[in-house]
């Protein structure tokens, strides 16, 4: 898991979900699980 300034690169891969939890922005990938991030 990556913590990011901004998430918008990973948003855009294929299979990538946005995600709020607790106040903080995730990314989720199920196809790429390299592709998990936070923000914030």
């Amino acid at each position: 898991m990556k913590v990011r300034n901004s998430l918008r690169s990973l948003k855009g891969r294929p299979g990538a979900q946005l995600v709020r939890r607790r106040g903080k922005v995730y990314v989720i990938n199920r196809k790429d699980p390299r592709g998990k991030a936070r923000q914030g």
